[in-house]
C-alpha cells in the first residue's frame, strides 16, 4: 500500500511526460503559445520573426494553437492515479496513526561510500501518514480542478506531468528515513515549483518569478546542506534513528568555525532551520512567495498553500529530538515565526491582487506554525498545517474561480458585486475566510487558537512576544480576509460592463474540489482537535514520531491559561470583521482617505517593507556589477 501511495504519482508523471514529449515532437516548432492565466498584460507571441501584440478582446484566452495531442489521457490518467493515492492515504492514516502500525519499508541501498551508507527506505509513522493525507488529498483535488481551469491551454500534458512530479517529490520528502533522502525530496519540490511557476515561459514575469523562487531557496538550501554535513561530521550518520539516538551525546559538544567554538547542536539546528526559512518563506527569505503567484492558480493552491511551503514545518517537527536539545535554536524559531506572522499580515492589508492577498496570508499562517514549533508544541503546529491545507487551498482555488469568471482579471479594484453572479464560489470563499479567521467551530478556530494558547503558555520573553504578535496578526488577518470578500463580491461592481455581464459560475469539475475543501475547512478542526492538542491523546496518536520532553507540559499548560488569553483571538477576529465592514461596506470612501492621510505608511506597506529594493541594492546590483567587470 505504501509503495502505491508514493509511486502512483511518479507513474502519472511518466505517462503525462511521455505524452507531452510525443505531442511536442508532432507539433509545429515555430510559434510560441499565448495561453495564460492571469497576465496583467499579454506577452507578445513571436511568429516568424515578427512580434504580434494581442489586444484584449473577448476570446482573449482562446488558444493560439491546437491543443496538444493526448491532453485528455494525460489529465485523466494523472488525476485518476492521484485519486487512488489520496484514498489510500486516508486508509494509511487510520491504519498507522489510530492502530499503531508504524513501519519502515526498505527499497534499496542508495549510496555506499566509505563511512557514508544511505539506505533508500520509506519511514511510515503518524507524521508521514498525516502528510500523506495533506499532500495527496490536496493534490488530487488540484488535479481535478485543473482539468477545468487549464481547459484552454495547449500544453496541458506538460502541466499535469509537472503537477504529478511535484507530488512525487513531496512524498519522497515526507517518507524520508534519512537526511539525504529528505534533501532529495526537498530539492525535487524546489525543481517542480520552478517548472510550475514558470509554466507560461513566454511571460517575462513568470520566468523572473520562477528564477527568483529558485535562487532565494538556494540560499536556504545552502544552510540546510551545511546542516546535514555538520550532522554527519558530528555523528557519522545521516539516518534518523542513529542521529536521534546520539543526539543526547552531542549536548555540550562544540563546532569550531573560523577559530571560534560554538555549541554544536545550536549550529546544526540553526543551519537546518535556514533551509526551512527558505522553503516556508519565512521573514528575510520570504520574498519569492508573493511573486510565485505568476504561475497558474492551481499551482498556487498546491505549492504555496498546502504542501511545499509546509515542508519546513514538517522538517522541524521531524527533527524535534535535535531542536528540543537546543533552547537557543527554538527561541530563534519562535522569533522568526512570530515576526513573519505579523509582518506578512501587515502587507496583506493593502494588496489589491486577489492572489497576492492569499499569498501573504499563507506566509503569515506559516509563521504561526513555526511559533508552535518554537514553544515546543509540535503537535499543535502539525494540527495547523493539517487544517490550513484545506482552507487555504479552498481560498486559492476559489480565487481561481473568480479569476475564471472575470476573464483573467485579478485586481480586486476592478471587481465588486459578484455575489449574485457566482453564488457558489462566493459561499465557498466565505467558508474559507471563516476558517482562516478562526470563526468559532471552524477548522482554523481549533488549530490557530491552539497556537496562540501555546504561545501564552510558553516561557520567556520570546514566547510573550510571539503571543502578542500572533494576537495582532489574528486581527489583521480577519481584516484583510473580509476586505477581500467585500471588495470582490459586495457593493456596486467596478468591473467594465462587458466583463461583468459575461461573468459566470465555473464548470462543475472546478466546483466539486471547492466543495470537498470546504467540508474539510469545517470538519477537520473538531474531528481531530483531540489527537493533536490533548496531551494524553497526542502521545497515543504520534507515539515515537514526535519527540518532545516539554510537549506534554506545554499541552497541559495550554488548558490552564487565563480566560482572557483564550478569548482574545476570537475578539480580534470579530474586531477585524467589524473594521473591514465599516471600511468597505458602510463607508467605502474611508480607505482612500486614510491612505492619503498616511502616505508614508501606505507606501511602506504597498512596497512590502521595501525588502525587494534593499536586496536589489545589497546583493543584485553588486553581483551584476561584478559580472560586468569580469
Amino acid at each position: 500500500m505504501y509503495q502505491a501511495i508514493v509511486f502512483l504519482p511518479l507513474i502519472g508523471f511518466l505517462i503525462a511526460g511521455a505524452i507531452s514529449l510525443i505531442g511536442a515532437r508532432g507539433r509545429n516548432p515555430g510559434g510560441l503559445s499565448d495561453s495564460h492565466d492571469s497576465g496583467h498584460h499579454h506577452a507578445p507571441s513571436v511568429s516568424g520573426g515578427a512580434v504580434i501584440h494581442h489586444e484584449h478582446h473577448e476570446d482573449d484566452h482562446a488558444p493560439q494553437e491546437p491543443a496538444a495531442w493526448g491532453s485528455r489521457p494525460a489529465e485523466i490518467g494523472t488525476t485518476g492515479l492521484l485519486m487512488i493515492s489520496a484514498i489510500l492515504s486516508w486508509v494509511a492514516l487510520f491504519y498507522v496513526a489510530f492502530q499503531g502500525h508504524d513501519t519502515r519499508v526498505p527499497l534499496m541501498t542508495w549510496i555506499a561510500a566509505g563511512d557514508l551508507k544511505v539506505e533508500w527506505a520509506l519511514r511510515i509513522d503518524t507524521m508521514t501518514a498525516v502528510m500523506f493525507v495533506v499532500v495527496n488529498s490536496v493534490s488530487a483535488l488540484v488535479h481535478l480542478y485543473s482539468i477545468g481551469y487549464m481547459n484552454e491551454d495547449p500544453y496541458r500534458p506538460r502541466f499535469f506531468a509537472y503537477l504529478s512530479l511535484f507530488t512525487f517529490a513531496m512524498l519522497m520528502l515526507v517518507t524520508a528515513d534519512n537526511l539525504v533522502q529528505l534533501f532529495f525530496g526537498w530539492e525535487g519540490v524546489g525543481l517542480a515549483s520552478y517548472l510550475l511557476i514558470g509554466f507560461w515561459y513566454h511571460k517575462p514575469e513568470a520566468n523572473a518569478a520562477a528564477i527568483k523562487a529558485f535562487i532565494v531557496n538556494r540560499v536556504g538550501d545552502f544552510g540546510f546542506a551545511l546542516g546535514i554535513f555538520a550532522v554527519f561530521a558530528m555523528t557519522g550518520a545521516v539516518g534518523f534513528e542513529t542521529i536521534f539516538a546520539s543526539a543526547k551525546s552531542l549536548a555540550g559538544q562544540h563546532i569550531t568555525i573560523f577559530g571560534h567554538a560554538y555549541d554544536a547542536l545550536t549550529v546544526i539546528c540553526l543551519l537546518l532551520f535556514m533551509g526551512a526559512m527558505g522553503k516556508s518563506a519565512q521573514f528575510l527569505l520570504h520574498t519569492w512567495l508573493p511573486d510565485a503567484m505568476e504561475g497558474p492558480t492551481p499551482v498556487s493552491a498546491l505549492i504555496h498553500a498546502a504542501t511545499m511551503v509546509t515542508a519546513g514545518v514538517f522538517m522541524v517537527a521531524r527533527l524535534s529530538p535535535l531542536f528540543e536539545l537546543s533552547p537557543t535554536a527554538l527561541t530563534f524559531v519562535t522569533f522568526i515565526g512570530a515576526t513573519t506572522a505579523f509582518f506578512a499580515a501587515t502587507i496583506g492589508l493593502v494588496q489589491n491582487d486577489i492572489k497576492r492577498v492569499v499569498a501573504y496570508s499563507t506566509c503569515s499562517q506559516l509563521g504561526y506554525m513555526f511559533v508552535a514549533m518554537g514553544v515546543g508544541a509540535y503537535s499543535v503546529g502539525m494540527f495547523h498545517l493539517f487544517t490550513h491545507a484545506a482552507f487555504k487551498a479552498l481560498l486559492f482555488l476559489g480565487s481561481g474561480s473568480v479569476i475564471h469568471a472575470m476573464h483573467h482579471e485579478q485586481d480586486m479594484r476592478k471587481m465588486g458585486g459578484l455575489r449574485t453572479k457566482i453564488p457558489f464560489t462566493y459561499w465557498m470563499m466565505v467558508i474559507g475566510t471563516l476558517a482562516l479567521t478562526g470563526f468559532p467551530f471552524t477548522a482554523g478556530y481549533y488549530s490557530k487558537d491552539a497556537i496562540i494558547e501555546a504561545a501564552a503558555a510558553g516561557h520567556g520573553t520570546i514566547a510573550e512576544y510571539a503571543f502578542w504578535l500572533t494576537v495582532l496578526a489574528a486581527g489583521l488577518t480577519s481584516f484583510y480576509s473580509w476586505r477581500l470578500i467585500f471588495m470582490t463580491f459586495h457593493g456596486e461592481t467596478r468591473a467594465d460592463h462587458h466583463t461583468y455581464e459575461h461573468a459566470h459560475e465555473s464548470p462543475l469539475v472546478m466546483l466539486v474540489p471547492l466543495a470537498f475543501l470546504a467540508l474539510g475547512a469545517i470538519v477537520l478542526g473538531f474531528a481531530f482537535a483531540g489527537v493533536f492538542t490533548h496531551a494524553h491523546d497526542v502521545e497515543g496518536f504520534f507515539r515515537e514520531s514526535l519527540f518532545s520532553a516539554n510537549a506534554n507540559k506545554i499541552l497541559e499548560e495550554m488548558h490552564h491559561i487565563p480566560a482572557w488569553a483564550a478569548y482574545i483571538p476570537t475578539a480580534m477576529m470579530a474586531l477585524g470583521f467589524a473594521v473591514a465592514w465599516w471600511f468597505y461596506i458602510a463607508d467605502p470612501k474611508l480607505p482612500r482617505g486614510l491612505a492619503e492621510q498616511n502616505p508614508l505608511l501606505y507606501q511602506f506597506l504597498l512596497n512590502k517593507w521595501y525588502f525587494d529594493e534593499i536586496y536589489d541594492f545589497i546583493f543584485v546590483r553588486p553581483a551584476k556589477w561584478l559580472g560586468r567587470f569580469l
